[in-house]
């Protein structure tokens, strides 16, 4: 994925360190909505529909998207159940496949990743600028995937996993169009060349992309200790110019990809309710890498919508 609007890790993570299982002790109620609280409002849905609809039909592009309240059930959908090319949004899959694999006890967030230079490769991340040799570790690794969308660290993890099961988790979560497939920038390496020739580096829907950050919300993707943590991972990811951009003060978690004729975010939004925003474009007119971008303005409104069509978190007085 191409490189831009990038800023630096967030100063609230401190240093690049192993994570472990140490942050696996958030509380699982972190998921949940408190016993005491009130019922979350309902939206008016059929306005946001017409409203996405309209920004939808307007974008010179194929925009699809998959909104729905993790509290209220409520569900709108665009194309829906029709395959985009992810960008890098496919590593939320890879993320949840690797913290899979750590539940099972078949690797550790503490194992150790040497960067070598065959191992670097262009476009997002830091990784490519350091010196071979330098270690980090898986944990390290699943910071920068998800936090600056590093492509390099990204291909240490996905050697590590191996591709094919990313395909076989997400098909045990009921995702089965929601693939990677090959390193990022290493189309030599596809699994699936047909696929990776039409849709580059991974592809999903709507729906399934959508359903998958829900399960992480509910806690339900691998487990709620380890839902956690990957959440708290997207809420510290990078570029704030799609959905995040006129969301400001709302507490979010995202992860985006990119590439010339593709923009894909997706979001939870963290109103009175939990509100899961799927938005993915492909064959877009616009190419730039503007941050006014046709692309990223028409997600950046619909993020816009979909945050004011549901009321704000209620703050409890101390």
């Amino acid at each position: 994925m191409r490189s831009r609007l990038r800023r630096a890790v967030p100063r609230r993570h401190g240093r690049l360190v192993p994570l472990a299982f140490a942050v696996l002790a958030l509380p699982a109620c972190a998921h949940g909505q408190p016993a005491s609280a009130p019922a979350p409002q309902r939206a008016d849905t059929t306005a946001l529909r017409r409203t996405l609809d309209s920004l939808a039909a307007a974008h010179r592009g194929v925009v699809g998207y998959s909104v729905r309240n993790v509290d209220t059930g409520e569900r709108l959908e665009r194309r829906g159940d029709e395959t985009f090319p992810t960008a890098s949004l496919i590593k939320v899959a890879i993320l949840v496949t690797l913290f899979d694999l750590i539940e099972q006890k078949r690797i550790s967030l503490d194992d150790p990743l040497t960067v070598l230079a065959i191992d670097q490769v262009p476009g997002s991340g830091v990784l490519q600028f350091f010196k071979p040799g330098a270690t980090l570790t898986l944990g390290d690794a699943a910071w920068l995937m998800m936090t600056l969308s590093d492509n390099t660290a990204t291909n240490l993890i996905l050697d590590r996993i191996i591709i094919r099961r990313v395909w076989e988790t997400m098909e045990k979560l009921g995702l089965p169009h929601t693939k990677v497939h090959s390193k990022s920038f290493l189309r030599i390496a596809s699994v699936a060349m047909d696929s990776s020739v039409k849709y580059g580096f991974g592809v999903t829907t709507p729906n399934e992309m959508a359903t998958l950050l829900e399960l992480i919300v509910r806690g339900k993707a691998v487990s709620p200790a380890a839902d956690s943590v990957m959440l708290r991972m997207l809420e510290n990811g990078d570029n704030s110019a799609l959905l995040l951009r006129y969301a400001t003060g709302v507490r979010s978690a995202h992860k985006w990809g990119g590439t010339d004729q593709v923009r894909t975010d997706c979001a939870v939004f963290f109103r009175q309710s939990r509100v899961v925003a799927c938005v993915l474009t492909k064959e877009n007119q616009d190419q730039s890498w503007r941050i006014d971008n046709e692309a990223q303005v028409t997600i950046a409104r619909m993020g816009e919508a979909i945050v004011r069509a549901w009321p704000e978190e209620q703050r409890v007085s101390r």
